[in-house]
């Protein structure tokens, strides 16, 4: 281990390593994030099928994760919780940081662009957000994060065959007060979050902001000039207004805005000799430093990639940027007590602008890079009403509204291929949705409920990619292709819609006080589209088709022990039909990047998620998951294009779908006399190696198993009005590849996970 802390630094952060364990993020949050309730473990408060509930008497796989326990992570966006949630993948694309990649039970983001879609579905305080591009969301003064896995279509939609990320922010409460929190940790990294309220009428009208500052110095040196790569830099703000004028009705007015001046994206050359973006190490630019050994070619031509123990990297011709601009508005009205439910509106708005910049190549050489801008929209309306029909059955019906556009440019630079050749690919896309649902719940007998769900859906997309092949004079000159000679030029896509009938049917038996037997059978649903980021014209000439998940679940949920002990496990069986599949090639002939959404025939995913807390004594909690996942190809005739052989993928591993993943924790609450305690913690989670981007599952796409320790140590005083603490994330300063994108005879494209974090915090409540 490399010395990274002066001696007594060292002590104090070995001592938190060895007596506890890093926040909750599994079943339940820790002791130190929320309050426990006497004599065993805490009940928590969901609102997975869009009603508050206890989470063990909700009959789905979910984890929910609290909101000062996530903060305790030290995290600031969704992706703090990677390997940490039983079954669940949460990662980007190594050359679009912003875009993010949830995958769940093997099912996820096949693509960066807006095209394709999400399988996985984040929904913001009830607005789900259609863009993939910014749903890494900027995480402060959030209430909770509920993981749902496996389709959730018939409450939640279209576009949720893998699952739901619902994310619920801290709301109003009507009274005056708030926190700060500040953080600082090495790579300079400040952070500073907090909120405020106040009552601007009492008992009727309140004001409540909250916001973000984040900053810090990449972990990866541009060998061009020494320079940190991958800088974060954001602010974000969110204000509510809430209206109560009675107990029957309240609204509520929320905006947010966020601005990210981050550095560009950061591609890792990991290609291999013979191949077109393979520079061989100590190669220097003009007036550069050398080129460094890349993580892929280290291992000869067939092995995967590993992580430096130094991370190096180059950008020599573009600007180190990645901005982003998000504006976003949510109106959520409540109707109690009518005589037709309880009504609930959500009218949802979101609007964002990206502009980055990548080094393609990663080398101190200018062989390719590309200029992307980004511009969407979208609108969303829910209306629903929850009837008590009778005293045993309960209806929950609703309409569902969605409509949104995006622009897109990526200028994309070959110099490798020919000198100033650029190829500029437009997109232009229209989607809109309409739905009907409905879910009933079937008080049975006292113990036994059965619950029968059915969504209809229709879907239309319009989509106008096109492609324009240009040279300039001289090399490279601009992104504009201004003054370039046109090559060749060609516009495709077209209009289709799709209409959908989802449905869920499912039975729980309550077989003892506190333990719960549950079984589903679930159909889900994703429509097809037109590829936007096209090569050549076949790219996006003809749709590509929906796809349909059918996925039977069944599981126990269990409190034992007088809530000293909580259980929780599913086994679930997936049937996949006609996933869609993201196919990206580089034709040597026509140097082209080409891409394609596949069909793949059937799939077949199987597998289990077993979570448990246990508080043997107060002061103590002990959390552990393990999960196991078995996702492969049962029928997919696949076309190398590369080669046009037609090969049989049957029992070939789904991307992004590491067969098993474990975590354990542990968490002390330490009396100090006088009301004081000290809160230590620490966490350990296992990820098995899985392929990234790669249908054939080739060894250069393989990500190598994870091992991560994360620790922190809190001292709090009587009464807790503030806080100090200590934290590490990554403590052994385990070096790994996160992504790779492989495309033979091109290149491999990797990333890094982050190094060892580590630093103090302060925080004050009031």
């Amino acid at each position: 281990m490399k010395t990274w802390l002066n001696d007594s630094s060292r002590i104090a952060l070995g001592a938190a390593a060895l007596m506890a364990s890093h926040a909750a993020i599994a079943q339940e949050a820790p002791p130190e994030a929320e309050p426990q309730q006497v004599g065993g473990i805490q009940e928590i408060v969901v609102t997975a099928q869009k009603k508050s509930e206890n989470l063990q008497d909700v009959p789905i796989s979910i984890t929910a994760v609290g909101g000062e326990a996530l903060a305790a992570t030290q995290g600031t966006s969704l992706q703090a919780l990677q390997g940490q949630i039983p079954n669940v993948q949460i990662n980007n694309f190594a050359n679009t940081p912003q875009s993010a990649v949830f995958t769940v039970r093997g099912i996820g983001v096949i693509e960066p662009d807006p095209y394709a879609g999400n399988t996985v579905s984040i929904v913001v305080d009830g607005v789900p957000q259609f863009f993939s591009m910014g749903a890494l969301l900027d995480l402060y003064d959030v209430d909770r994060i509920e993981v749902l896995r496996g389709p959730q279509g018939t409450l939640f939609g279209a576009n949720t065959t893998g699952g739901v990320i619902n994310v619920v922010t801290a709301q109003p409460t009507g009274e005056f007060g708030g926190h700060v929190k500040a953080v600082y940790g090495n790579y300079n990294r400040f952070d500073v979050t907090g909120s405020i309220e106040a009552p601007l009428v009492e008992d009727m009208l309140s004001l409540k902001v909250a916001g973000i500052h984040t900053q810090r110095e990449g972990w990866v040196t541009n060998v061009v000039d020494g320079s940190d790569m991958g800088k974060k830099n954001l602010d974000a703000v969110r204000a509510y207004l809430r209206f109560t004028p009675s107990g029957k009705f309240d609204a509520t007015l929320q905006g947010e805005y966020v601005n990210a001046r981050n550095g560009s994206p950061i591609v890792i050359n990991g290609a291999r000799p013979g191949e077109a973006l393979y520079v061989a190490p100590g190669t220097q630019g003009p007036g550069t430093g050398g080129m460094y050994v890349g993580p892929c070619a280290a291992n000869g031509q067939s092995g995967m990639c590993t992580a430096p123990d130094k991370y190096y990297g180059a950008n020599n011709s573009v600007p180190d940027q990645s901005y982003m601009d998000t504006y976003s508005g949510t109106l959520t009205m409540n109707w109690r007590d009518t005589g037709l439910g309880d009504w609930t509106s959500i009218t949802g708005y979101k609007k964002f602008k990206l502009r980055e910049y990548t080094d393609q190549d990663g080398t101190p050489l200018f062989l390719n890079d590309t200029y992307r801008r980004t511009e969407g929209w979208q609108l969303s309306q829910e209306l629903r009403t929850n009837l008590e029909l009778t005293d045993t059955l309960n209806v929950l019906v609703g309409g569902f509204y969605l409509k949104d556009h995006y622009d897109h440019i990526q200028a994309y630079r070959l110099q490798f291929a020919a000198p100033g050749l650029l190829q500029t690919n437009l997109q232009d896309q229209d989607n809109y949705s309409i739905s009907g649902f409905a879910q009933a719940y079937w008080q049975a007998t006292d113990r036994l409920k059965l619950q029968a769900g059915i969504r209809y859906t229709h879907e239309r997309t319009e989509s106008t990619p096109s492609l324009t092949n240009s040279i300039g004079d001289p090399a490279g000159s601009n992104y504009s292709g201004d003054g370039n000679l046109v090559l060749s030029s060609f516009t495709v896509g077209g209009k289709k819609s799709w209409n959908n009938v989802g449905w869920k049917l499912g039975a729980d038996y309550e077989i003892l006080d506190d333990t719960l037997l549950y079984a589903s059978w679930v159909r889900g649903f994703k429509s097809g589209g037109f590829t936007a980021r096209v090569g050549v014209p076949a790219d996006g000439d003809t749709p590509y088709d929906p796809e349909k998940v059918d996925t039977f679940e069944a599981g126990i949920k269990a409190d034992l022990l007088d809530r000293r002990l909580r259980i929780n496990l599913a086994a679930f069986y997936t049937n996949y039909r006609d996933m869609q599949v993201a196919q990206i090639y580089f034709d040597t002939d026509t140097a082209t990047q080409g891409n394609r959404i596949l069909n793949a025939g059937k799939s077949e995913i199987k597998g289990f998620e077993l979570e448990t807390t246990a508080a043997p004594v107060d002061g103590m909690t002990l959390r552990a998951s393990l999960a196991y996942l078995d996702a492969k190809y049962k029928e997919f005739p696949y076309t190398d294009p590369l080669t046009g052989e037609v090969l049989d993928l049957q029992g070939y591993r789904l991307q992004n779908a590491p067969k098993w993943n474990a975590s354990f924790g542990a968490n002390f609450v330490i009396p100090l006399g006088n009301g004081a305690d000290l809160v230590s913690d620490v966490s350990y989670t296992y990820t098995s190696s899985k392929y990234y981007t790669a249908i054939l599952d080739t060894e250069r796409s393989k990500i190598q198993p994870t091992h991560l320790v994360d620790a922190s140590l809190t001292y709090k005083p009587e009464g807790a009005a503030w806080s100090l603490g200590l934290w590490a994330t990554n403590l052994l300063d385990s070096r790994y590849v996160s992504t790779v994108y492989d495309s033979p005879g091109y290149a491999g494209l990797a990333g890094y996970a982050p190094p060892r974090q580590f630093g103090g915090s302060a925080s004050f409540n009031f």
